[in-house]
């Protein structure tokens, strides 16, 4: 299985990270996608995108050099009831929105229950699209009533590269599988994210590929496999109820 789109970069706009748009989109050509979602983090996280950020994205062209371009943005999750540190009003304009739930950005929750309700919450913003790096073993939360939600609430559970091969949430792994396991069990969707923050890493997803391999999930059921998917899920409305 290969992805042709990479659903999870941050660019300089991000404040820690290295790389622009027209370098991710040069990097993508070598990594030969079709498509990359720009998902700076949100507000809340220090040094993060200004508001003006996401609303200006309406001026970054649709296409760049042959690369589609998904604007976006990983809002960060900033209580315990899944509010978002971005207004409905800024997230509706994208294309893709991440929530996460990052420390010193507003939540840092320690309990499963308390966990999953936010996870949860932010489900219920229509907006939403997926669930970034839900398996950091910092934030742990029911998976099995996490992916049940996600399906109800046609939401993605995204497998993220980097959870599985960086410092960022070591000893993420067997939360991922316990995860991808689930979604099978469930017969849900996920997507795939290098989470990249410089463009070495951008389109690396091999982590992620052989976890959901090791979890039997099928190519049909893993999001950025087939542009259909992709423009099913992000550019027609998706499956959002």
């Amino acid at each position: 299985m290969k992805i042709i789109a990479d659903l999870h970069l941050h660019t300089i706009a991000s404040g820690h990270a290295f790389s622009t748009i027209k370098e991710y989109v040069q990097a993508a050509q070598r990594a030969k996608l079709k498509y990359i979602a720009i998902t700076d983090h949100g507000p809340a996280m220090p040094g993060g995108a200004h508001q003006y950020h996401f609303s200006n994205l309406r001026m970054l062209p649709n296409e760049v050099d042959g690369i589609t371009l998904l604007k976006g943005a990983e809002a960060n999750i900033k209580d315990a009831q899944g509010n978002l540190d971005l207004p409905d009003f800024e997230l509706s304009a994208l294309d893709i929105v991440i929530a996460s739930i990052h420390p010193r950005c507003g939540y840092n929750g320690s309990k499963e229950k308390e966990n999953t309700k936010a996870l949860k919450g932010a489900m219920q913003n229509q907006h939403v699209k997926v669930i970034g790096h839900p398996g950091n073993p910092r934030y742990p939360v029911n998976i099995k009533e996490i992916v049940g939600f996600a399906k109800e609430s046609g939401v993605l559970i995204e497998i993220n590269n980097a959870s599985l091969i960086s410092w960022a949430r070591k000893g993420s792994e067997a939360n991922c599988l316990e995860f991808a396991q689930e979604v099978k069990r469930q017969n849900w969707f996920v997507c795939i994210g290098s989470d990249s923050h410089f463009i070495d890493t951008v389109g690396n997803c091999d982590a992620a590929l052989a976890l959901i391999k090791e979890a039997g999930i099928p190519a049909d059921h893993v999001v950025n496999a087939s542009k259909e998917l992709v423009r099913e899920w992000f550019f027609e409305g998706s499956r959002k109820l």
